[in-house]
């Protein structure tokens, strides 16, 4: 009796282990049965495992945790939401075109989840025994996206159930299949497709009283008590078994031992304290320079600016923007990731007793649960955590190609570095006004003293920090596009914020990459003082975090030479070549061996 529950275990633990290397997902947790998650952390439920001689058993967890873990690695649960249709029947076929469309993806990939999904689907199917005056329109149509898409062959008795769903699917959306086999790879517009598809149907007028009337039953049933839990169980059952009504959890939407920390020291950013910031500045060795007032600056999220209907919409047109840009920059950030994952080459003591699970073996025990599991540990790391900061102008002259571009890169970058698992965060600057807005207004009630300092209202953006996940940050890059926001750029201050948030967090490597078009500028600022009294602080900020610490310094310069500023600078003529320059520093960076030391 130990020595089956002990192989049962096995084979869990095996199953757990294969769903977080499928999905890309060290912190999710695996629940059998009607356990209760025992964590915060992103959870797949799937059946109980009954004995290790049941064959069908092992068949259907093996599927269930394949489409799951691939729903996790390839779908994007904000762009789902975003295209749904209307209707509780178009809701559900659009989930299961959508559960076809990350399969696919998985079946390229990794191969035998393509073998467990269909080997399990076609005992499935074929078991549906059709009712009279029945309507399979959810099962026929994923029959029918399966045929179309993932080359399933039916046989007749299937043909013939499905025969007259398969005619009107045929009807409206067989001229489509090749745009959707193309869009495989773009969530976005694959669901879109199928959105319209679902649309032009009709279905729900056809369906829906029938459809209504099961839901009427079914709410029917849960009001008897003695029937509630089983009705409950028999849901969950079937949300598991259909890989659909699960949801769509956030394939990054995890957190770290680090994370409770980092939220600390957001919300310490958040209220902006002036004392802090006095403390920071006296740190760069540029006494001379002042700020009249901190009481109107802001530290602000994106997703604080500006509504979610309004981030949406400029994350559609930034999207739109990106497929000009997708396939050059897409090539570039792969070489950048093979780069990282060259260098994060690991080496590692095999067929150990204990250590970490050996996913690579797992195969043998998933086939025979008899086989023992094979565990490893790790030789040495070389690698350092790293932190990579991206400091974007947000000014006036960035209006239009330029930060549209930088946008772009930036959003890529984020993804690919990720992946790396290397924290990125994205952060722009600007002022609240043009003119000086409510800090220069104070100036002139305070009777105008001279050389008041900095005179306008900053405000500091931060699109994406370095503990938030990509999938959740990435509706915030569009804000960048939006009409009024890109106003005066006071570099060094900027500079001087980027930096004290790097310095906050314990990553052993820290990059801070400056994309700006100019000098700072800001005409009250100026009008008020010396002529050069922002270029001076940005020399003295940039010379300070150069030569008194860890953080390596970079700045791109757009149509502008900042090599005067920045030690390790590049200057770019075209816009265009942003993330060429971009990629390919960072690569140089992480490629040569950091030899500076510092004290």
């Amino acid at each position: 009796m130990q020595k089956k529950e002990e192989l049962l275990e096995n084979f869990k633990t095996a199953i757990a282990s294969t769903i977080k290397s499928i999905s890309n997902v060290d912190k999710i947790e695996v629940v059998f049965g009607n356990k209760k998650k025992i964590s915060s952390t992103e959870t797949i439920q799937l059946p109980e495992l009954e004995n290790i001689n049941n064959k069908i058993n092992y068949k259907k967890i093996r599927a269930i945790a394949d489409s799951e873990a691939l729903k996790f690695r390839y779908s994007d649960p904000e762009i789902l939401k975003n295209n749904e249709p209307a209707g509780n029947i178009s809701k559900k076929l659009y989930k299961i075109a959508e559960k076809i469309r990350y399969e696919k993806l998985g079946s390229i990939e990794f191969k035998g989840t393509k073998k467990n999904i269909n080997g399990y689907y076609f005992e499935k199917i074929n078991n549906l025994v059709p009712e009279q005056n029945k309507n399979y329109i959810t099962e026929a149509f994923e029959n029918y996206l399966r045929v179309n898409i993932l080359d399933l062959k039916n046989n007749r008795e299937i043909e013939k159930t499905f025969k007259t769903f398969k005619k009107n699917f045929d009807f409206k959306l067989k001229n489509k299949f090749k745009l959707l086999k193309d869009a495989i790879e773009d969530q976005s517009k694959f669901n879109s497709i199928i959105a319209d598809f679902l649309s032009s149907m009709k279905i729900e007028d056809e369906f829906e009283p029938e459809y209504k009337n099961e839901k009427d039953n079914e709410q029917d049933s849960e009001n008897k008590p003695q029937a509630s839990d089983k009705n409950e169980q028999k849901s969950k059952k079937e949300d598991q078994e259909m890989a659909v009504e699960v949801g769509m959890p956030d394939i990054e939407n995890f957190s770290d031992e680090n994370d409770q920390e980092a939220e600390i020291l957001e919300l310490e950013d958040a209220k902006n304290s002036p004392n802090e910031r006095k403390r920071i500045s006296k740190n760069f060795g540029d006494k001379k320079y002042k700020t009249y007032t901190e009481e109107f600056d802001e530290i602000i999220k994106a997703e604080q600016l500006e509504s979610n209907e309004e981030l949406k919409r400029l994350r559609q047109n930034l999207d739109q923007q990106l497929l000009q840009l997708k396939s050059f920059i897409s090539k570039l950030a792969n070489k950048l990731q093979r780069k990282l994952l060259a260098i994060q080459n690991r080496s590692w003591d095999f067929d150990l007793e204990e250590g970490l699970l050996d996913t690579s073996k797992l195969t043998r025990v998933i086939m025979d649960p008899l086989n023992s599991l094979s565990f490893k540990k790790e030789k040495d790391i070389e690698f350092k955590d790293t932190l990579v900061t991206i400091l974007i102008d947000n000014s006036g002259s960035m209006r239009g190609k330029p930060i549209s571009v930088a946008a772009i890169c930036a959003d890529i970058l984020s993804r690919t570095l990720e992946r790396c698992l290397v924290k990125v965060e994205v952060l722009g600057f600007t002022t609240k006004n043009w003119k000086g807005g409510a800090s220069r207004e104070k100036w002139m009630l305070n009777e105008k003293p001279t050389f008041p300092g900095r005179l306008n209202d900053l405000r500091h953006i931060i699109y994406k920090s370095a503990d938030t996940p990509w999938r959740q940050a990435k509706i915030n890059m569009g804000l960048m596009l939006k009409e009024g926001l890109l106003k005066e750029n006071i570099d060094g201050e900027a500079l001087k914020w980027a930096f004290s948030k790097m310095s906050k967090r314990k990553e052993e490597r820290k990059i801070l990459m400056v994309i700006s078009d100019g000098a700072p500028v800001d005409d009250s600022t100026l009008s008020s003082n010396s002529s050069d009294y922002l270029e001076t602080n940005l020399k003295n900020v940039v010379k300070w975090i150069e030569n008194n610490s860890s953080v390596e310094l970079l700045a791109i310069g757009i149509g502008h030479d900042v090599t005067r500023y920045y030690n390790r600078a590049v200057k770019i003529a075209d816009v265009q070549d942003l993330g060429d320059v971009m990629i390919n520093e960072l690569t140089d960076l992480f490629a040569m061996e950091n030899k500076k030391t510092f004290h």
